[in-house]
């Protein structure tokens, strides 16, 4: 027994031994090497797989967003976030926006032993066609009131769908059937639709749909995704609640600690409301609503709702929303409850972020700041705590200083707030001055770092064609002064330049309602804030 235990002992000295020289010396020239790599479909996510190394190691995942280009000092890519994995294949979520790999291998010692030569294209991403999610089948048939579920189209403000009695003319393209239309629907602003089909289904043999993303004038920003036939089975019962809509949200990066809300409505609902709650609901997809709630609210948006209140205290949360009619009685039930979790910050944070909108998150006009790839703090390099609220204006900011900023003791504070102010002829830009000359002596007085980002053009034109409200007509000369008090401070970061069009407007390219940039404008905002790291206190 004991020539046996020590029998035992040598060979796993040996195998040790072995594995320490072959991590050091690359014995088996494995840095040298490079692996097969494939991208095939599961479902709604698609699966990165690749050829195994000859050793045992740890595989990590890095995932990675292309830069926007224009910031000559920039790195080509962001690396957004990584994962370590034994297996040698990884699911890959269908992000809103295109996405790049890197595969590396770390040996049980821990050395890095091989990286991917090449960041790794994703030639899967479709955009910008819209992807089904959900597929009726056969053997998964559709009631007659089904959820059309579809991948998002990056920077798409609403989208337009089509019901078919045939395949189309020509798959794709960008203009509807000429012979085969049943019914297309325009205006539909997430990426999701409660299709109904009780009256088409007796009139037709067969139902298809298709779907494409449209820009802010209406005009298609991409073709048509590929005509899907709908299988039905009229005697399933009829979806009554509406769907969570948690499809393409980056979950790797915490939320702004005042949440947004988002689900696919359910057809013809005039008005929605939101339950939230610390615990999951007693009971699932009940008709009452929870007598220990948080907070609930009611909301004529269809697909969205923004907090109210911020919630910093770390732990689960459960939101769940159901369809109410125009009397406000509820229509069906309560939907799935869904978990989101708030990290604990109380033992203070680096750098954190105080603003209006802008910093919030969202954009495209149907975004809301739960699509974190409209958040510019998304592209930031290092932790950020979005403490941002919509809507806020400088004074507003201000006004939560205490009550947001302090009890998380950042050593830095982006203050990113004042657009609002712009377009208000009631504030002048001497208020706003004065509002941020108290936020930077709050900062001051608890050992924060202020750090002003100056405040970008806007385009009146396009805000009145989204929200119907008027700019005031000296909004750039009230920028001028504000951004001429802000690079006048100790710590700031310019990103005025950057988003001018020819006539010295908020460009189209970065914002397409005038004022929230989309996925480029947050990207190149958060790259500005990248190049300026050397202003941040560690």
């Amino acid at each position: 027994m004991r020539k046996f235990c020590l029998f035992f002992i040598l060979i796993t000295f040996f195998s040790l031994f072995t594995c320490f020289v072959a991590e050091n010396v690359d014995l088996l020239q494995i840095k040298s090497q490079d692996i097969s790599v494939e991208f095939s479909n599961d479902g709604a996510d698609l699966i990165l797989s690749w050829t195994p190394l000859p050793y045992p190691c740890i595989y990590k995942i890095e995932t990675y967003s292309e830069t926007t280009g224009i910031l000559k000092d920039s790195p080509r890519y962001h690396l957004l976030t990584s994962d370590e994995i034994f297996e040698t294949s990884y699911r890959v979520p269908r992000a809103p926006i295109p996405n790049f790999y890197r595969i590396s291998a770390r040996g049980i010692f821990g050395k890095e032993i091989f990286r991917t030569k090449k960041i790794i294209d994703n030639p899967n991403f479709s955009r910008p066609r819209p992807f089904p999610i959900f597929h009726y089948t056969e053997k998964n048939p559709a009631s007659l009131m089904p959820f059309l579920v579809w991948h998002t189209v990056p920077n798409a403000v609403c989208y337009e769908l089509e019901l078919l009695n045939a395949p189309p003319e020509v798959e794709g393209g960008i203009s509807p059937s000429e012979n085969h239309q049943i019914e297309i629907t325009a205006r539909i602003f997430t990426n999701g639709y409660q299709a109904d089909l009780r009256e088409h289904f007796y009139k037709n043999e067969k139902i298809y749909w298709r779907v494409r993303a449209l820009g802010l004038h209406k005009e298609p920003i991409g073709e048509f995704s590929i005509a899907e036939l709908i299988c039905v089975d009229n005697s399933l019962s009829l979806p009554n609640c509406p769907l969570i809509n948690n499809f393409d949200f980056i979950n790797y990066k915490n939320q702004p600690i005042y949440p947004a809300y988002s689900w696919i409505p359910i057809h013809d609902a005039p008005q929605y409301e939101v339950e939230l709650l610390n615990h999951p609901p007693e009971i699932e997809n009940d008709v009452e609503p929870s007598a220990d709630s948080l907070w609930r609210q009611v909301t004529a948006d269809q697909s969205s709702l923004y907090d109210e209140y911020s919630r910093p205290y770390a732990g689960p949360y459960y939101w769940r929303v159901r369809a109410l009619d125009k009397d406000k009685n509820p229509i069906g039930t309560w939907s799935n409850s869904e978990k989101f979790i708030v990290e604990d910050f109380t033992k203070g944070v680096t750098t954190a972020i105080l603003g209006d909108s802008v910093a919030h998150g969202g954009g495209a006009v149907s975004y809301s700041p739960r699509a974190l790839e409209y958040s510019y703090a998304t592209y930031i390099d290092f932790p950020i705590l979005n403490l941002s609220r919509s809507g806020d204006t400088a004074k507003t900011s201000l006004q939560r200083v205490y009550s947001d900023v302090l009890p998380f003791h950042p050593k830095n504070l982006i203050i990113s707030t004042g657009t609002n102010c712009l377009r208000d002829a009631s504030i002048s830009s001497q208020n706003v001055i004065e509002d941020f000359k108290e936020i930077e002596k709050f900062c001051l007085e608890n050992n924060i770092r202020p750090i002003f980002l100056t405040l970008m053009p806007i385009n009146p034109e396009n805000i009145f064609y989204i929200f119907r409200t008027e700019t005031d007509p000296n909004w750039h000369e009230k920028l001028i002064e504000i951004n001429d008090f802000i690079k006048h401070r100790e710590f700031y970061i310019d990103i005025e330049p950057y988003f001018y069009d020819a006539e010295g407007k908020m460009s189209n390219t970065f914002a397409i309602d005038g004022m929230h940039p989309d996925i480029r404008g947050k990207m190149l905002i958060g790259e500005i804030i990248n190049l300026n790291r050397h202003l941040f206190k560690d």
